[in-house]
């Protein structure tokens, strides 16, 4: 299997109904909890794949969001944590 690595920002926002909730992200069928801020990891270069990251508070899960990449898809993504703990995450192309 060909790989190529994505950087991910994860970012919360700066006012938050929540405190102490790191992200779990998942790549394909794998989860792995991961921290606020930018990160690596690598993602098949020959075929589709889906990833996720939602944050859990020990009682329900929240801020989920979710993404194709297809090989030719950007790179570089970013996923924007939710101010209230009841609203979904976004997960999209980042410019940077």
């Amino acid at each position: 299997m060909n790989v190529r690595r994505i950087e991910l920002a994860m970012r919360r926002p700066r006012f938050a109904l929540y405190a102490g909730i790191k992200p779990t992200l998942i790549i394909g069928e794998r989860g792995q909890p991961t921290q606020w801020g930018r990160g690596t990891w690598q993602v098949p270069s020959d075929r589709p794949v889906t990833i996720g990251v939602y944050l859990f508070n020990r009682l329900w899960r929240f801020g989920q969001a979710e993404a194709t990449l297809d090989p030719e898809d950007a790179a570089t993504w970013e996923y924007r944590a939710p101010m209230l703990p009841f609203l979904p995450g976004r997960l999209t192309h980042s410019s940077s």
